[in-house]
């Protein structure tokens, strides 16, 4: 997904869920880590961790202890953090939700499909933009 093999940090309560995503993006051939924490507040922790900043973070709405959108109020104030780009994924079509996540400045929203086939497109949408996305070092 990013050069130098960055690692990609998932955000994800549901471990089907989880499994999807990693099933995903090795059928498209990104071979970049994935470190996976299952709420908001282990994300906010690996996050201040010393581990590598990873290059993008995946992020679920729906969590326990700590769910998506107090993790973006935490994370896009933290100055260690903010730069990290977030895309949503996640299985709500709440139009509060999509609103509250882009005022925390996702970089983008997407719905969780239902069908296989249709998440590996979202997948690959997902890599494709930042494969060619140039960030800031």
């Amino acid at each position: 997904m990013r050069i130098k093999n960055k690692p990609i940090l998932l955000v994800e309560d549901d471990q089907v869920d989880a499994m999807t995503v990693k099933r995903a993006l090795k059928e498209l051939h990104v071979t970049n880590p994935v470190t996976h924490v299952e709420n908001g507040e282990a994300a906010v922790e690996h996050l201040r961790g010393p581990d590598e900043k990873p290059c993008i973070i995946l992020l679920d709405l729906n969590m326990p202890k700590m769910g998506g959108i107090e993790f973006l109020q935490i994370a896009k104030h933290d100055d260690g953090i903010k730069m990290i780009p977030v895309v949503v994924l996640t299985t709500s079509e709440e139009q509060q939700d999509k609103v509250e996540s882009f005022n925390l400045g996702v970089a983008g929203y997407m719905t969780k499909p239902v069908d296989y086939q249709q998440f590996v497109e979202v997948m690959r949408s997902i890599n494709t933009y930042w494969t060619l996305s140039e960030m800031p070092t």
